[in-house]
């Protein structure tokens, strides 16, 4: 089968190209799928940049979530038939027209979802709810700080927290998202501007901190970690600070802020009962029955559709990857194919 795709040497996003190649019939385990809609993640950009740890060598195609149609399975295929519509994980190749995948990474498209919303899912909930219950721990009146609270991850695991009965603090790097976090319910919206950490210590007069979902780095991981209370914790998932716009990388510019980094010494996490865990959602694509279990269990928390914020055409992509670069969008950023 003739299929188009998006293929790049890691390094440039004008490195992207679409290209057609040819897909193989399906493995006996795999079914094929007719990609509908590619959900963007800010992995993809350090993937693209090949700052991630985990970049294929060589020339590949990025993008970990999608949505579509199964179009052949199989021999061994239990769990799926042609024509079902679904939405999964894969790692690496979804900026493509059509893929092969294990079965085992696939879900079903819950009845009234679009496939945009379908490939706005997986990789948002699954890092909001890892971060929040098995690594954060969760707890009926904790505070969470969520930073980028009008993205992807962000209204997730503002949703979650709210459902887990926890008070939540979102920050946003522009005022005009503002309206958002109100509309989703966030308790107390801040803007991460110069007046952002007094702004959280007036909060925090009144309440302990007890989670942050921390993906910026940088003086607000430091700050946010410094205001924890005993037995607080910081799931780092991910670092914004790095990301900066151009097509490429500006290596001088990232090694300034690699050298300036926090340094927290382990061993004043005693002083004062608190902690930083950090994740990568790979480890959980590794552990595939965990990955469902987490499913199941956030369905059951019934937190309603994701935020799909912008759509692009498929021959658009390059540009839908720019678009999350510049930190100017809500929502998740989704491509149709």
């Amino acid at each position: 089968m003739t299929i188009q795709q998006y293929q790049l040497k890691a390094g440039n996003i004008k490195n992207m190209k679409l290209v057609e190649t040819e897909l193989p019939a399906p493995g006996p385990k795999e079914v094929t799928v007719e990609v509908k809609a590619i959900g963007l993640n800010f992995a993809d950009i350090t993937v693209i940049w090949g700052l991630y740890s985990a970049t294929p060598k060589g020339v590949f195609t990025p993008g970990l979530e999608y949505a579509g149609v199964i179009t052949h399975c199989g021999s061994e295929v239990k769990d799926y038939k042609v024509g079902d519509k679904v939405y999964g994980i894969t790692r690496f190749g979804a900026y493509s027209t059509h893929l092969n995948i294990d079965e085992r990474y696939l879900r079903h498209l819950p009845e009234g979802w679009t496939y945009e919303e379908g490939a706005a899912y997986p990789v948002q909930v699954l890092t909001a709810y890892y971060g929040l219950k098995p690594l954060g721990n969760m707890q009926p009146g904790y505070t969470v700080l969520i930073h980028s609270a009008a993205g992807g991850v962000g209204t997730l695991a503002n949703r979650l927290a709210k459902k887990m009965g926890g008070v939540t603090i979102g920050s946003v790097g522009n005022p005009s998202k503002l309206d958002l976090l109100r509309k989703e319910g966030v308790d107390y919206p801040l803007v991460r501007d110069g007046n952002f950490f007094r702004n959280l210590d007036e909060i925090l007069k009144e309440r302990e901190l007890n989670l942050i979902m921390e993906c910026i780095g940088g003086r607000v991981l430091l700050e946010g970690f410094k205001r924890l209370a005993p037995e607080g914790r910081s799931i780092v998932y991910s670092a914004a600070d790095f990301v900066h716009p151009g097509d490429r990388p500006n290596y001088l510019k990232i090694l300034w802020k690699f050298l300036r980094r926090p340094l927290i010494d382990p061993l004043k996490l005693t002083d004062g009962n608190r902690g930083i865990l950090g994740f990568n959602l790979i480890y959980l694509y590794n552990r595939v029955e965990r990955m469902h279990r987490y499913l199941e269990e956030i369905s059951a928390y019934d937190i309603g559709k994701p935020i799909v914020g912008h759509t692009f055409d498929f021959q658009a992509l390059p540009e839908a990857v720019r678009a999350l670069q510049s930190g100017q969008t809500i929502g998740k950023v989704v491509v149709k194919v």
